[in-house]
């Protein structure tokens, strides 16, 4: 079944068109403007149809917004259009549309349209996973490695990977977990389709919701249009929900009733739609634990535990260090930077609390405050005298409010030249995160700030 999004203002021929690719086994999705289709692009789409004559945004424009930033897997456009615009649409073809449609067309004529873009497509697709599969290095795209310990995992995470099992990613924060759901998708039958990401810790409770089931028009204030919700936006592919132990206790039991019926019940919706996709699920806490302290149901972690893996830290992998190190350097250098055998022997000595996103923060530092081309063990101990040792912060600590209020803040004397307080709190912020593990919500409590603020400066500065 490919999902299909359709925009036209005209209500009768759109509906009808919705109809005829309804009964021709696709997931149609209507769109009355050029606006509202941009709106939910992102949801994921197979083939989009539009109209060009619009008012506000037409069909060009549309086009337009889905060329602007190219990727291998967008959508091929159809232009639906009259006899008076058919040089506009050999123009829309020129841009990139796919091809063309006359109004008014038969219901063959479209099907075996709609047909031909989505076989094109589909060989599209292959031709660049086979491309990505012989040109990647090793042998699961993204992840970099060669310890024993993680030559083992990625051999289990190959064999299970083509099957449906839920699995479940579990391990410290900054080991990869997301890295290891994009393989699981990658390396599965469902690679073609979309892999929809959900970090639950990021969504306000109150919109959760919404978020992930959808919405019907109208369901409530704002919701001017409505919403297919995150896990049908991974009809035929991956849904990924990481940080699962944050995902209020109330929708978990919705999420069960999704598993076990392969249907979703969309906010102030009338009747159940169904939702196919494989999920994988990632957590840096114990949910075991969580369910002892009742925080998280029992018979859901059952359900998301069909396969775990509990991807090591990368303190039990220091042979990885170096080779992580190199690749790091490699991205926030070029080739011409290199590090001295001394610092990286050093690296592989320290603990690593915040894993492999802490090292490729401290590469990131070293590489753009560097004096020359060759990083050595005399910078890292300039720039990150405490790199890898901080240990993290728990629960029982005082909070940052409180050490203010003490007078107890980490700050020598001020430079004389001056400096940039946005640099500082985004170093403040980032080793506030790493000695925390990770976790938003200690380092919130550690900041001495409400989570949500976190959560916008994290967006706001691109960190965590």
């Amino acid at each position: 079944m490919s999902r299909i999004l359709v925009i036209d203002d005209d209500d009768s021929l759109r509906e009808v068109v919705r109809f005829i690719l309804t009964e021709a086994g696709h997931d149609v999705t209507p769109a009355a403007s050029g606006e509202e289709g941009l709106a939910v692009l992102d949801e994921g789409f197979d083939l989009v149809l539009t109209d060009i004559r619009m008012p506000g945004i037409d069909g060009m424009e549309v086009l337009a917004g889905i060329r602007e930033n190219p990727a291998p897997d967008a959508p091929p456009v159809i232009v639906l259009t009259a006899h008076g615009t058919v040089e506009q649409a050999v123009e829309a073809m020129r841009l990139g549309a796919y091809t063309y449609l006359l109004k008014p067309f038969q219901r063959d004529e479209l099907k075996a349209v709609v047909a031909q873009a989505l076989h094109t497509r589909s060989l599209e697709l292959e031709n660049l996973h086979l491309r990505k599969l012989l040109g990647r290095r090793g042998p699961v795209p993204g992840l970099i490695y060669k310890s024993p310990v993680m030559k083992q995992m990625i051999k289990d995470l190959q064999r299970v990977a083509p099957s449906e099992a839920t699995v479940l990613l579990s391990g410290e924060s900054g080991t990869g977990k997301e890295l290891a759901a994009r393989a699981l998708h990658d390396l599965s039958d469902r690679w073609q389709k979309p892999f929809v990401a959900v970090n639950c810790g990021a969504i306000p409770a109150e919109l959760m919701e919404a978020e992930l089931f959808g919405h019907a028009r109208g369901a409530f204030t704002g919701a001017v249009s409505a919403s297919v919700g995150r896990i049908r936006a991974a009809a035929g592919g991956t849904l990924f929900l990481d940080e699962i132990a944050e995902l209020p206790l109330a929708l978990q039991p919705k999420l069960l009733r999704v598993l076990e019926t392969r249907q979703v019940d969309p906010v102030g919706g009338s009747s159940p739609v169904q939702a196919d996709f494989r999920l994988v699920c990632a957590t840096n806490r114990d949910l075991t634990a969580e369910v002892a302290a009742g925080r998280f149901r029992e018979d859901l972690l059952y359900r998301i535990q069909v396969v775990e893996f509990n991807l090591p830290p990368l303190r039990q992998r220091p042979g990885d260090i170096g080779l992580l190190w190199e690749h790091f350097t490699l991205l926030h250098g070029g080739e011409g930077v290199v590090s001295e055998p001394e610092l990286l022997a050093e690296l592989e000595t320290l603990p690593w609390r915040g894993n492999v996103r802490e090292l490729r923060n401290l590469n990131q530092r070293l590489v753009l405050m560097r004096s020359d081309d060759r990083l050595t063990l005399k910078d890292l101990r300039r720039l990150a005298p405490g790199a890898g040792q901080a240990a993290p912060a728990t629960l029982g600590e005082s909070t940052a409010a409180a050490r203010a209020a003490a007078g107890d803040l980490p700050l020598g004397p001020l430079p004389p030249g001056g400096f940039s307080l946005i640099e500082l709190e985004k170093e403040i912020i980032r080793q506030a995160l790493d000695n925390c593990g990770g976790n938003r919500t200690k380092t919130a409590e550690y900041l001495g700030i409400p989570r949500h603020i976190l959560i916008y400066r994290l967006g706001k500065y691109e960190l965590g």
